[in-house]
């Protein structure tokens, strides 16, 4: 999709402040700083719309993002959160929880993984979640500039493995960098908010 049109609509905490609408959404989760905010202007063709922090765990609110008014991007708040308190910590989980389990208009996550390491506690936590909720799952490996090519399918196969993936689920090899693996994110992402021929 060509993007061209883009708004952060809500911030928001609890299901009252979601949107009223029935577009389509695709959430996006990861641990923080595992590159959700480069992944999301990467796909919206913007610099730093979605803001990125140096500081991991920033977002601690579901960021919805309007695109081309034909679907929502939510930004799901990065798990393990370095420097948070256990309290806020449980509330970022009950407030996601509520989220990916009750949103009707919740097409599909994206679960992003950094490329470059073995899948953490919360990766797998995370995995195991959405699987048991039977929600449709893209797991997308980022920073893959940063590992040579020849050794994409090694990455693979460790984060598969580590994951527990089954071996027909979708995986891509993604940079904000070099670009690699956006158009096959977005026919995913089309196909799960059954937006081909829109």
């Amino acid at each position: 999709m060509e993007v061209h049109e883009v708004a952060l609509t809500i911030s928001a905490v609890a299901p009252k402040q979601y949107p009223k609408e029935d577009l389509p959404e695709i959430a996006l989760a990861g641990r923080s700083n595992v590159g959700k905010s480069s992944l999301i202007n990467t796909l919206i063709n913007r610099r730093s719309y979605a803001r990125t922090s140096s500081q991991p765990g920033k977002t601690q609110t579901l960021n919805f993002y309007k695109v081309e008014s034909q679907l929502y991007f939510v930004d799901v708040p990065g798990y393990g959160f370095a420097k948070v308190s256990k309290k806020a910590r449980e509330e970022f989980g009950q407030m996601i929880e509520t989220y990916l389990s009750t949103r009707r208009q919740l097409h599909g996550v994206i679960q992003l993984v950094d490329a470059r390491h073995d899948p953490s506690d919360d990766d797998v936590t995370m995995h195991e979640w959405l699987a048991y909720y039977d929600i449709p799952l893209l797991v997308v490996a980022t920073k893959s500039d940063k590992i040579a090519r020849g050794k994409w399918n090694q990455s693979e196969s460790r984060i598969r493995k580590g994951l527990n993936m089954q071996p027909d689920e979708p995986y891509i090899q993604f940079s904000a960098e070099t670009k690699t693996g956006k158009d096959a994110v977005w026919q995913w992402i089309e196909q799960q908010a059954e937006l081909t021929g829109k």
